[in-house]
């Protein structure tokens, strides 16, 4: 299980595509990188969401437009340790807090973009 997190276009609520390719990867991913504002985020870190979302967890975003998403992103980011593992799917909250930053930083290049998922 996990989250699929997009930041769409607020006009054709389409998923964001940048010119150029990313490697914000998830538990799902493109190989050689992907051009679309999505990320798939496992539900193992579903527990370290709800401790610095609150009880919305990382849902908390849906809705927002980047630019009201920094401050909640950067909140949560600096709650999280920076004890980020190699494997991916283990819940530590430094690999929960690389997804943040990878949303962090969708929402710096798109803040008009508006978050969706699941």
């Amino acid at each position: 299980m996990s989250y699929d997190i997009y930041l769409k276009d607020p006009i054709t609520k389409e998923t964001i595509c940048f010119d150029e390719s990313h490697q914000f990867a998830g538990g799902t991913y493109e190989l050689g990188g992907t051009r679309e504002a999505w990320l798939n985020v496992t539900y193992n870190y579903g527990k370290h969401y709800y401790r610095v979302f609150g009880e919305k967890g990382i849902r908390t975003l849906y809705g927002l437009t980047g630019t009201e998403a920094i401050p909640f992103l950067k909140d949560a980011v600096s709650k999280l340790k920076d004890d980020a593992s190699e494997d991916y799917w283990e819940a530590t909250e430094g690999n929960a807090k690389q997804a943040l930053l990878g949303l962090l930083a969708y929402a710096r290049m798109r803040p008009d973009g508006i978050f969706d998922g699941d």
